[in-house]
């Protein structure tokens, strides 16, 4: 007997005509079963025979990711591959455990990765490329986002990165730690931090300045007073904010002098001298010398990751600038983030704790979910560099393992053409560790620009990288590349590696590094032998 809650069940079939009627767009049988497959819609009926109710179309349509995809289509063209947007996913689950132990300026998603080395198949995904016990490459390791999904998928993993401080990165996630001791090491760290504050007194400095802000923001910026206030454009925010920063000024200086705060370090040589308060430097020299105390090695590695995290986070600029560096900060500002006025940081002290604390955590959660495999990130350039040589001065069963089953294929995202200056992005690391920079290495650099020349380098470069990595990998193999192909360059790389692209699937990418709401989609180029 029909209930109210079924009535009007159509088919699959039946759905893709009525959605493309409803929408004004060609909507495939195949966009119908994505609504399906992840639960943005019900599914009615049992034996295969699949059914879903005219309401629910109605309803995801008109929703904002409904509405979105309908017009990102409109705008990208209707190949887009809605499956891949993830837009189920919470940032919690795209930045699960270790993979968000740094910060990394363009990585992908580790669902990404998942859907394409995992074992099911669907609409989109017609084959199975990878299984369990194979081995996968990522000739541009950047955080190690492919080396960490193959560990939990119990695939081995070999990742290459020009970047030194990349692959410490990417190593760290999936190292194998003794955690009690990486709780007492922190502890210990903490504990000597904690009084290393206390004698310098920028607490009670830091306090009466807090204390003082929070004073004048009730009085001038009240929540929620205030936001409304802007909402109704009842106050231009900026004429606003430049005199109350003004206003402020004097009280800062005031405190300033009273407790002798220095504003700038006597040298501006480096990223550390000139992005950071000298009681701010003291405190990440001070935690510098501890680590280098201990004893374990890894545990010395992770912990050195947990600082360099906890200081990128505490540079002398606004709250909002933190990826866009321009001119250090060293004095209070009104923040258009908060709608406030707001301070630069004067200690590293709360950012360590919390950071101390988070990684704990997502490293215990990791371990519980990795499989007993192999993954290693080679610094190196991926134009060049002897994989088993390589390999065979770190782990001989790695490299015997590679040398007898041979690598099945590459999942990996080249850096794209003139937008990212991958050493620059962790300067403050490369000072604070003394690691060497290969800037001069990097394929498609931001500084290099994206002029016919730069493309040119850069279809070289990326070329080079595929001929020299496939005398590693089987016969058969499957290279999967992520790039937002602007200027169509893969077609020509692919041939230049004597390779040919066979698939691409086009995704939509929703949640950009850079906060930006525009249309925006990148495409994985499946790529075999020709």
């Amino acid at each position: 007997m029909m209930t109210n809650e079924t009535n009007n069940l159509i088919t699959i079939k039946d759905a893709s005509i009525f959605a493309t009627e409803f929408t004004g767009r060609n909507v495939t049988t195949s966009n119908i079963m994505y609504l399906v497959q992840y639960g943005k819609i019900k599914k009615y009926g049992e034996n295969g025979s699949t059914m879903i109710r005219k309401a629910d179309l109605v309803s995801y349509y008109e929703s904002a990711n409904g509405k979105r995809e309908i017009e990102w289509k409109e705008k990208l063209g209707s190949d887009l591959n809605w499956a891949l947007s993830f837009d189920n996913l919470k940032e919690a689950e795209t930045t699960k455990h270790v993979h968000r132990l740094h910060p990394y300026k363009g990585k992908y998603i580790p669902q990404l990765v998942e859907y394409f080395l995992d074992n099911h198949t669907d609409n989109f995904k017609k084959d199975v490329y990878f299984k369990r016990g194979d081995i996968v490459l990522d000739p541009f390791s950047g955080s190690g986002t492919t080396m960490v999904q193959a560990c939990e998928m119990g695939l081995h993993a070999i990742g290459i990165d020009v970047s030194a401080f990349n692959a410490l990165i990417g190593n760290c996630k999936v190292m194998k730690y003794d955690i009690a001791d990486v709780i007492v090491e922190t502890k210990r760290i903490t504990e000597s931090l904690k009084q290393f504050v206390f004698e310098s007194h920028i607490r009670d400095f830091d306090d009466e300045l807090t204390q003082k802000l929070n004073e004048f923001n009730n009085l001038y910026f009240p929540v929620p007073d205030y936001k409304y206030r802007l909402q109704q454009k009842e106050i231009n925010e900026k004429e606003y904010s430049v005199v109350y920063e003004k206003k402020f000024l004097d009280t800062y200086n005031d405190i300033i002098n009273k407790y002798g705060i220095k504003l700038r370090q006597d040298k501006n040589e480096t990223f550390l001298d000139k992005w950071y308060f000298p009681n701010v430097r003291a405190e990440i020299d001070f935690v510098f010398e501890k680590i280098k105390q201990i004893q374990n090695q890894s545990t010395k590695k992770i912990i050195s990751v947990i600082l360099s995290r906890t200081i990128r986070s505490c540079r002398a600029t606004t709250h909002a600038d933190l990826a866009t560096l321009l001119e250090p900060v060293t004095t209070t500002y009104y923040c258009h983030k908060h709608g406030k006025m707001c301070k630069p940081l004067f200690s590293i002290l709360k950012w360590w704790e919390t950071y101390t604390k988070d990684t704990i955590k997502r490293l215990q959660i990791f371990d519980a979910l990795r499989t007993q495999t192999y993954q290693y990130c080679i610094t190196g350039d991926s134009r060049s560099i002897n994989i088993i040589d390589q390999l065979e001065s770190i782990n001989q069963d790695f490299a015997d393992l590679v040398k007898s089953k041979k690598i099945k294929g590459i999942f990996s995202s080249p850096p794209y053409v003139g937008l990212i200056d991958y050493h620059e992005q962790h300067a403050y690391a490369y000072d604070l560790f003394g690691f060497t920079r290969n800037d001069e290495l990097e394929i498609g650099p931001l500084y290099k620009g994206q002029k016919s020349d730069a493309q040119q380098s850069y279809i070289k470069g990326i070329s080079e990288v595929l001929n020299n990595c496939k005398q590693y990998m089987v016969d058969d193999y499957d290279v999967f590349l992520v790039a937002n192909d602007k200027y169509n360059l893969y077609p020509t790389i692919a041939n230049k590696a004597e390779m040919q692209i066979v698939e691409q699937f086009k995704r939509p990418v929703l949640n950009r590094t850079e906060k930006n709401k525009n249309a925006y989609s990148e495409i994985i180029f499946h790529l075999k032998r020709k």
